[in-house]
């Protein structure tokens, strides 16, 4: 069936296209009504890349991409209703207009072309101006998804940046109370799926108040800093995370460590924080500043909730504390890190010249 395009005088259309070339690509068996249809298009501006097929247009539709597709319905094989759904399905999240073209007007056809995938239903035969003021409407049409789409990233981006701020502490840069409350429930939930231990970590500064007391506060700031960033030296793996949990309180969430690993660990934490030589003049501990704290290892299962880690922790950080503190104390082995000696290392961080990591 031949197309004919109607001369026009919608000179200014052409010229209002023109200057925002688009991809179209152009379906229909009959070589006369695509090629005619070709140089309008073309001399408005626009690349063409031709079809007379169904094969062929879905050959071109994944390889080039185009911006729009003009496509004929009555093709002999699969007619034009078929190939604006096998176009919809490899769209993947996206959106090309697809503009039906067709001799016939029934309402029916419109209806069946709009339920195909089509945006629009343009009857043959085609004016200039018709055609190309339904590119332009499409071309607004897509232009305004993508600032959407842009719009969306946007947000999305601010959200995450504005969750990043509202979850992290401003004096030490570690995670804050309620950072630390909804990353020890993802935690809890992923051990659980894939029936690993979880270890918490609860620790304070041994007599803080005294040190603030004796040295001041802009001091203390400092001292909480440098704590933190010991915790956070001992975070080596993706996963692990070091949370301020409130004024001179600290936490570690540290997926897949066995019970072994977590009394190394603080022992290796108490070696780092002991490097560091920060002066306590008020402790009656030591005259360095030092932790105490309570571990509970578990792995997960139907019944182990955040709070129940949480509660454990903090009986083991008090026992630490009425043993003479300086120590950290493991809920679940009943034992502390100055009576505790030869555990192993924690999940997938093996000593220097293991071959593989122990198991919990």
């Amino acid at each position: 069936m031949t197309l004919t395009v109607l001369p026009d005088q919608a000179n200014s259309a052409d010229a209002d296209v023109a200057h925002r070339p688009m991809t179209v690509l152009v379906v229909d068996d009959q070589d006369a009504a695509r090629v005619a249809l070709a140089a309008v298009l073309d001399r408005a501006g626009h690349r063409v890349l031709e079809a007379h097929n169904a094969s062929w247009a879905m050959e071109l539709f994944i390889r080039h991409r185009p911006d729009v597709v003009l496509l004929d319905v009555e093709m002999p094989g699969y007619n034009g209703y078929w190939l604006a759904r096998q176009l919809r399905a490899v769209e993947n999240g996206g959106w090309t207009p697809i503009l039906f073209l067709s001799v016939h007007a029934g309402d029916q056809d419109l209806w069946q072309g709009i339920e195909a995938g089509g945006d629009d239903y343009l009857v043959k035969p085609v004016r200039t101006a018709v055609l190309l003021a339904k590119l332009r409407a499409m071309q607004r049409l897509m232009e305004m998804r993508q600032r959407l789409v842009s719009m969306s990233e946007e947000l999305r981006e601010a959200n995450a940046q504005l969750m990043d701020l509202s979850e992290t502490d401003a004096l030490t840069g570690l995670v804050n109370r309620r950072g630390f409350n909804r990353r020890l429930h993802q935690a809890l939930l992923q051990a659980r799926r894939d029936a690993r231990p979880l270890t918490l970590f609860l620790c304070d500064i041994d007599h803080f108040k005294a040190y603030n007391d004796e040295v001041g506060h802009v001091e203390g700031d400092a001292c909480l800093r440098q704590v933190a960033q010991v915790l956070q030296a001992a975070c080596q793996r993706p996963l692990d995370c070091a949370a301020r949990y409130g004024g001179e309180e600290f936490a570690l969430i540290l997926p897949d460590t066995p019970k072994s690993g977590a009394m190394t660990l603080a022992r290796t934490l108490a070696h780092l924080l002991q490097q560091r030589a920060l002066p306590h003049p008020a402790s009656s501990v030591s005259p360095w500043l030092t932790l105490s704290g309570g571990i509970t290892t578990c792995v997960p299962d139907g019944t182990s909730t955040a709070e129940s880690l949480v509660l454990r922790a903090d009986e083991a950080l008090y026992v630490a504390k009425t043993r003479g503190r300086n120590r950290f104390f493991s809920f679940e082995m009943q034992v502390d890190t100055l009576e505790s000696r030869g555990a192993g290392p924690r999940a997938g961080v093996p000593r220097p010249g293991a071959d593989a990591p122990p198991q919990p």
